[in-house]
């Protein structure tokens, strides 16, 4: 469990895979609902870091294009999936990484905030992940779903990773401090996700007893 952890580490993932691992996992995260479990957020945020303190050999301009040509990706391959696997996820097994009970979640934050979920979910993990696969089970509009795509990816990957690459740029050694930080960032990053998360699930259990 320990050596999962640590693999699970926005650093250590950094360090070990550089720009392309970021990548694999944001495209992951985004619409696969097996890539749930990994680090967004704060990987997004590391790299921007790194970036800022000259430690990831990547420019922000190109880290911002590819990560949000990653994140457009993976939101349109989960909406391929959901439009076209409806019946295999309806009837699928649970498992580590399936549990239907994520899609009612997701299906409820979806029926108070419409499609702004595209947007909004971007900031909620396992909401971030589902909502593309729930949009294209639900029909979503393709042209209106890419809007929100875009819109969604670039506001998300813009804010984690610019606010990252300005506190790099502005205090070099924060480096030293780096676990820290991502420590900091993974709790509050937490705190309104586990919030939504138990509203929804009440939200949810509330509509199946009806």
């Amino acid at each position: 469990m320990e050596q999962v952890l640590q693999w699970l580490n926005p650093e250590t993932i950094l360090s070990a895979g550089g720009v392309y691992l970021l990548l694999l996992i944001v495209f992951l995260e985004s619409g696969f609902f097996f890539g749930f479990f990994l680090p967004g957020d704060s990987l997004l945020f590391t790299a921007g870091l790194l970036s800022g303190i000259g430690m990831l050999e990547s420019s922000l301009v190109m880290l911002l294009l590819t990560l949000n040509v990653a994140a457009i990706a993976g939101y349109g391959c989960g909406y391929l999936f959901g439009s076209r696997m409806d019946k295999l996820l309806i009837n699928m097994r649970e498992g580590i990484f399936y549990k239907k009970k994520y899609l009612e979640i997701t299906r409820s934050f979806y029926g108070r905030h419409g499609k702004l979920t595209l947007i909004i979910g971007r900031f909620l993990p396992v909401i971030r992940t589902f909502v593309p696969i729930l949009a294209g089970l639900v029909g979503v509009n393709v042209r209106q779903f890419m809007l929100y795509n875009v819109l969604g990816s670039l506001i998300w990957i813009c804010s984690f990773v610019v606010a990252g690459f300005l506190l790099g740029k502005s205090f070099p050694q924060i480096r030293e401090y780096l676990e820290l930080v991502v420590a900091a960032l993974i709790i509050l990053t937490a705190i309104p996700v586990i919030r939504t998360y138990r509203k929804e699930k009440k939200r949810s259990e509330l509509q199946s007893k009806k």
